[in-house]
């Protein structure tokens, strides 16, 4: 028996009117003046302004040059926005991208010596200032998450700082806020948020909370993300979905995540490739390597993915829910193999042996991989 954690935002507001509640919630913080972090194209959809519409009597600014990707530099631009502006506070609205940017902000406020210095397991000394995390697609679960992941472009990484003062103080989930979401962005932040609740029920630090989360979550994407991205208007599916990142997240952000991302990640920081994209391109191949370790829990993931098991062999059903998975992606168009998006095959090495240092997501893996293993798995994914 071991002693288990379980970490999430201060407080959660979700469901249809949880958006109504952004002027109170800032009240409550005594923010006054806060910068709203996201991007140009969820301010020219509107987004943005239904957000505005709750913020009660108070002056704001809009910093909106995130990008899919999200650059240190980027970081250092708003940390200039938030001191030049005189704010107290921030609203990281948008996907994954905006509301990490936003929590490296609120760790960097906090903090007077170097960016570089918050990369890393808790190098963020103290807490910053009051943070809102309002997502807009259902797939990073960011907004209940420890960790704000960050593209260092002249390094070509991935790089992290996680931190429990990253936590947001309220993650405010409304399914309205996702309605303007394109239906490929809803495709790889809905896969993305499948990796996140299989990659957390089969984390060697799994708990039976987590569990309990991941299956659930599992079970609500399996039926919400088609007809979502078949009807963006659908608002229960939109519902469900935002509900179901959420869970995800609340799961991956306490039992972590494993090789999937690992090797997701030199597909961004190389290529930059989508990581919702990415990570859909290797779960199968990765599930099926992973099979051999984990195979009664692949089961219950089939289970929840719809499948009937029934007079199944146990081997048989785990072959199942990697099946079920890939029909999944390909019901949303998620692209296949890693050679579409240009990849050349001489990079695999590189890759592998990137992917095998992330200690910190291959240590929850069910199964131990050698540089060697990751380059196969590469390579029936290429």
């Amino acid at each position: 028996m071991s002693t288990s954690s379980f970490k999430i935002a201060h407080k959660l507001l979700t469901g249809a009117g949880a958006i109504e509640q952004l002027a109170f919630e800032l009240t409550r913080l005594d923010v006054d003046n806060p910068l709203i972090v996201t991007d140009a194209v969820l301010v020219k959809s509107g987004t943005v302004a239904l957000a505005l519409e709750h913020l009660g009597e108070r002056p704001y600014e809009i910093f909106d040059r995130v990008l899919p990707d999200p650059e240190i530099a980027i970081v250092e631009d708003c940390m200039q926005a938030y001191r030049d502006g005189g704010h107290d506070g921030l609203i990281g609205l948008g996907g994954g991208s905006a509301i990490d940017i936003a929590k490296s902000v609120a760790a960097y406020a906090g903090y007077h010596g170097a960016l570089a210095d918050l990369f890393g397991v808790d190098q963020v000394p103290r807490k910053g200032p009051p943070l809102i995390a309002i997502p807009t697609t259902a797939g990073t679960g960011s907004e209940v998450t420890n960790v704000a992941i960050l593209s260092d472009k002249a390094a070509q990484l991935k790089k992290g700082i996680v931190s429990d003062y990253l936590l947001p103080d309220v993650a405010l989930i409304s399914p309205q806020m996702t309605l303007t979401c394109p239906r490929s962005v809803t495709a790889a932040s809905g896969v993305d948020a499948l990796v996140h609740a299989i990659e957390s029920y089969l984390s060697l630090n799994a708990s039976p909370i987590t569990d309990a989360l991941a299956i659930g979550a599992i079970k609500l994407i399996a039926k919400a993300l088609p007809k979502a991205y078949a009807n963006p208007a659908n608002l229960q599916a939109r519902d469900d979905m935002a509900t179901a990142s959420l869970m995800a997240g609340m799961a991956f952000g306490n039992a972590g995540v494993g090789a999937v991302h690992a090797l997701a990640y030199p597909l961004g920081g190389r290529f930059n490739i989508a990581h919702g994209v990415s990570n859909a391109l290797l779960l199968p191949y990765v599930m099926h390597w992973n099979k051999l370790a984990c195979v009664e829990r692949m089961q219950d993931i089939a289970q929840a993915m719809g499948v009937n098991i029934t007079g199944l062999s146990a081997n048989d059903a785990a072959d199942q829910a990697v099946e079920a998975m890939t029909r999944l992606c390909a019901a949303v168009e998620i692209p296949e193999g890693l050679h579409s998006f240009g990849i050349p095959e001489g990079a695999i090495p590189t890759m592998a042996a990137e992917a095998a240092g992330i200690e910190r997501l291959m240590r929850n893996n069910p199964r131990k991989l050698s540089v060697a293993d990751i380059e196969k798995i590469y390579r029936a994914a290429y």
